[in-house]
């Protein structure tokens, strides 16, 4: 059964629940499936990057922020607190002066770090075979004295 499956007088159960119990299951082709959510997280620009930051170790915001090269420290807090409410990181804050916030990941966060590792390595590999496939234009951007 899906999401849009379920009779109108289906007791509400926590979503959670209804995917644990098997009554629902996620379907990332389904428009209104929590999964697509999770997805984005992941999968977004700076999701993949704070996943890959974190597998090997713990950081601090400014070390995680010094690793990340572009990202702001906005786009990184945001980033972290979407990865933390999938439970994929794990925040701790110690309670001294200047404040002191760590992160991780959880074994969740580490099985999806995992797999979008394989990703990245991937075009890592393949970027000489990907880039021949950009326009000019697009390249300049990068490397503007290869260009010219």
């Amino acid at each position: 059964m899906k999401l849009n499956d379920l009779p109108s007088e289906t007791p509400r159960r926590p979503l959670s629940q209804l995917l644990a119990d098997g009554v629902l299951q996620a379907d990332l082709m389904v428009a209104a499936c929590p999964s697509r959510e999770v997805l984005n997280h992941v999968t977004s620009r700076w999701g993949v990057l704070v996943l890959i930051a974190l597998e090997s170790r713990t950081l601090r915001f400014s070390q995680l922020k010094r690793q990340i090269g572009g990202v702001s420290e906005r786009m990184l807090a945001q980033t972290l607190k979407l990865l933390e409410s999938d439970g994929f990181v794990r925040r701790e804050a110690f309670e001294v002066v200047p404040p002191h916030v760590e992160y991780s990941l959880t074994p969740l966060g580490l099985e999806v770090a995992e797999r979008v590792r394989g990703l990245a390595d991937w075009i890592e590999i393949n970027l000489g075979r990907i880039l021949p496939n950009w326009p000019p234009e697009h390249l300049a951007a990068y490397a503007p004295e290869a260009v010219a």
